[in-house]
């Protein structure tokens, strides 16, 4: 929108019919994502005419100046209260603690749902020797789990990793 944008529909309804009348004479052409009304840079850059309806065109808003300079570090919201350094790292710490316990339990979850999927092919319950679409029904069930415990584990995995190393 580096050029001059046309902004019509909002024009044409706070000025009255002069303008309309106006605005129906003036042509609009579209670049890509870009419209405007100057013939010569129109003409330039191969842009299309627009025809057969009106053009808003709404300014989309700029990033904060710390975000557009590529400041990655996070920053607490105003009035929140600072936290010690020795406090933070026990808070750290205490997450740390709290995600491998977690990644244990995942980790012995899957072998258990392995053990049981037994490659594919698990020892058929009850009912399941009479129907064989229950049984692939449990099995594919079993694969589903499986694969939702291994996403689990791999997002407790990153989570760990985004933690700061152990002091």
């Amino acid at each position: 929108m580096k050029t001059s944008s046309v902004f019509l529909l909002a024009a044409l309804a706070a000025a009255g019919v002069h303008l309309q009348a106006q605005a129906q004479q003036e042509r609009v052409w579209r670049c890509g994502n870009e419209y405007t009304n100057n013939a010569t840079l129109a003409q330039q850059r191969g842009c299309k005419v627009m025809e057969g309806g009106n053009v808003t065109v709404v300014q989309g808003t700029r990033p904060i100046a710390a975000a557009a300079a590529g400041s990655t570090a996070a920053r607490a919201p105003a009035g929140s209260p600072r936290v010690d350094g020795a406090d933070q790292r026990a808070r750290d710490g205490e997450a740390r603690s709290v995600l491998e316990s977690e990644l244990k339990k995942a980790e012995e979850r899957q072998a258990q749902l392995l053990k049981d999927y037994n490659n594919g092919e698990p020892e058929k319950q009850g009912s399941e020797a009479r129907n064989y679409q229950k049984y692939l029904d449990r099995v594919a069930e079993m694969k589903a789990e499986i694969a939702r415990n291994e996403s689990d584990i791999a997002g407790i995995r990153r989570e760990i990793g985004r933690l700061p190393a152990n002091r």
